[in-house]
């Protein structure tokens, strides 16, 4: 086979495993596993197939316009780069694992058949992102993650905050959505395609007549689809869905669907100073923001929820300075470590019977029930906190680096302004990281009080899979070294000062967070601990969902039983509560925007049904009671028609002699 049908079948076989896993999956549940492993397996090890043939060399290039659609051609396009190689690799790898621990995460869920299909149907859109040369056809697999976000979010319906969370990522990615769709036209009227490369070709012979403004349009879709600032808020709160489709969101599709737009368009921004200077505010707030609300919450997925943001600012934050390869070569790191975080999390949550950090630190010896996941989430957090020689240290600091040089007026066509907002918030928020992981862990695995309920041995999928998400998290930074062709031939070795500044600090946060802890133990020590409910049941999906449902400090509020040991209070002081709650920025958007939208629904419900249907109710009713009048007249007795007959022409003689008169 070509290079290019290899590449057509990579996102069209999970797209048939979904078809037939929809079909199938009530008449033949036995196949719903099946559908939903074996043919996102077959696309990663096809998507492997084409990295390496690709090479990191010339693009592969391949299109065919199926029926004419104006001026402007939409075209069924593909270009495999070398991104686009790398990217689909991870997107299969990521997926393949979510598909395999699903089997043991939701083994007695009656609602998995769809569950699996929805997850195969959403990994297609994403490849379909990945390897897309026409904007239109992007713009597909783009909505069509969006859609599928919506029900994998909502599976646990049940729970008024699964439902809750499902709309509000519907809604705020579509908010987004509306001005990308028009940057999208803008930007195909003034190249007069929707190639991306003839896109691309245009701007650089500066075809593009308002590059700022389309930039801009198209970076609020972006911060829709990548959970930037100030789109942002609902990322934590698709929590609220299995822990399996967290790690595939976080992990590999939607929230890196924009960071890999950007990178596609790179070009596009760069053509502005100022969508540079926007981009690197948006990143420098997020990823600072982030961090803090990571180390306040109690609940673990949120606290990863956060750690996705803060990390996609990183990648926003190496556009900003016009390095892509530093920003997909993140993205690749992140995606590795960040999926192992959610499936280990998804392991101490069954486990545990709870998300939240504040129970789990009364437990002891959890860590002794999940051995597995122990370990497997050590090497995780290691690699999020950038400590050298995980893979989070290599690219964090590619990053790091990347700003210095845009910093120190190294990168062409890119503001010093820019480098330095990057680079400052860049370095702070690599000490916050390294201490909400650090907390994450002392809090999960040091805990004191009951013993950890045991609920055996979790399935062996959810465990292999763990192992297999370590590797890249240890071992895929040292292997760029030897890739420069894949990242636009630069090594992305780190800068020295960066690499020091960086490790220095996040060393730092840790050993601060460690000695925070140790102190606030010692003064909890006479504190009550309170009974831990040992969970009976086995059904991790069970566990979670019921966990969802109970644990309402997860969803926007303090804990309401705090662990006196956190050491996230002490460090952040008064800044605590705000942070919890995600600086309030949902209750700033329920005052704008929520609030005027019910009280204009409310009058328009009035006016609809008081005023507009007074109106249609009055029409059928006037004639209804002259109708009534009319029946009651026809009486049947020819005496009152005689009657009624004479006192009609009486009244009419006595009208026409008045008016004899008058006249």
């Amino acid at each position: 086979m070509t290079t290019t049908t290899l590449a057509v079948l990579v996102p069209l076989l999970p797209f048939l495993g979904a078809a037939a896993g929809l079909l199938l999956g009530r008449t033949a549940p036995g196949f719903a596993r099946p559908l939903a492993v074996l043919p996102t397996l077959a696309a990663l090890v096809l998507a492997a197939l084409v990295a390496v043939r690709q090479g990191g060399g010339r693009a592969v290039d391949a299109a065919t316009e199926l029926t004419p659609t104006g001026s402007v051609p939409v075209e069924l396009a593909l270009h495999v780069d070398g991104f686009a190689a790398l990217v689909a690799v991870l997107v299969g790898l990521v997926a393949t694992c979510v598909q395999i621990y699903s089997t043991g995460y939701l083994r007695d869920d009656p609602r998995y058949p769809s569950y699996a299909a929805l997850v195969s149907l959403f990994t297609s859109a994403m490849l379909l992102v990945v390897y897309s040369g026409d904007l239109m056809v992007l713009l597909v697999g783009w909505e069509v993650m969006g859609i599928c976000s919506y029900f994998l979010v909502g599976h646990y319906w049940e729970t008024p905050e699964a439902r809750a969370a499902s709309l509000k990522a519907f809604l705020v990615t579509k908010l987004g959505d509306v001005p990308f769709l028009i940057g999208l036209l803008a930007l195909a009227a003034d190249a007069g395609s929707f190639r991306i490369t003839t896109v691309l070709g245009a701007v650089a012979d500066g075809g593009v007549d308002h590059p700022t403004l389309i930039a801009l349009l198209l970076l609020a879709g972006v911060a829709g689809k990548s959970a930037q600032f100030p789109l942002h808020t609902w990322l934590p709160d698709a929590m609220a869905g299995p822990t399996p489709v967290s790690a595939l969101i976080h992990a590999a599709t939607m929230v890196a669907a924009g960071v890999y737009f950007i990178a596609r368009l790179l070009p596009v921004f760069a053509a502005s100073s100022a969508a540079l200077i926007v981009l690197a505010v948006m990143a420098a707030v997020t990823m600072a923001g982030s961090a803090l609300a990571a180390l306040a919450q109690d609940d673990i997925k949120r606290v990863l929820a956060y750690s996705t943001i803060g990390q996609l600012g990183y990648m926003t934050g190496a556009l900003a300075v016009g390095d892509r390869g530093a920003a997909v070569f993140h993205l690749l790191s992140h995606g590795a470590f960040k999926a192992l975080l959610f499936l280990a999390a998804g392991v101490i949550i069954h486990a545990a019977g709870t998300n939240s950090l504040a129970a789990m630190s009364r437990m002891k010896d959890l860590r002794a029930r999940v051995p597995d996941a122990y370990w497997t989430m050590t090497v995780a957090l290691l690699a999020l906190a950038a400590i050298p020689p995980f893979s989070g240290f290599f690219s964090k600091e590619a990053v790091l680096g990347a700003a210095e040089h845009a910093a120190t007026g190294h990168a062409e066509h890119v503001p010093g302004a820019a480098g330095w907002t990057v680079l400052v918030a860049g370095l702070i928020t690599a000490l916050l990281t390294a201490a909400y992981a650090t907390r994450l862990w002392l809090l999960a695995f040091r805990g004191r009080g009951a013993e950890a309920p045991d609920h055996g041995r979790q399935p062996v999928a959810m465990n292999a899979v763990l192992w297999l998400l370590a590797l890249p998290s240890i071992a895929f930074g040292l292997a760029t070294g030897a890739l420069p062709d894949w990242f636009d031939g630069r090594a992305l070795t780190p800068t020295l000062t960066t690499a020091v500044l960086g490790t220095g600090l996040a060393l730092v946060g840790g050993l601060v967070t460690y000695g925070t802890w140790r102190h606030t133990t010692a003064l909890a020590a006479g504190v009550p601990l309170g009974a831990v409910a040992a969970h009976p049941r086995a059904d991790a999906a069970q566990v979670e969902a019921e966990a969802i449902a109970s644990h309402t400090p997860a969803y926007g509020n303090v804990a309401s039983a705090p662990d006196p040991a956190d050491p996230g209070r002490l460090l952040l002081g008064p800044l605590h509560r705000p942070a919890a709650a995600g600086f309030h920025l949902d209750a700033v958007y329920a005052a704008l925007f929520v609030r005027p939208v019910e009280g204009a629904a409310r009058i328009v419900r009035f006016l609809d049904r008081e005023v507009v249907d007074t109106y249609v109710r009055g029409a059928g009713a006037v004639p209804r009671l002259l109708g009534a009048a009319v029946r009651r007249a026809q009486t049947g007795n020819v005496q009152t028609y005689v009657s009624a007959l004479l006192a009609g022409t009486a009244v009419l003689v006595v009208a026409v002699l008045l008016v004899a008169t008058g006249a």
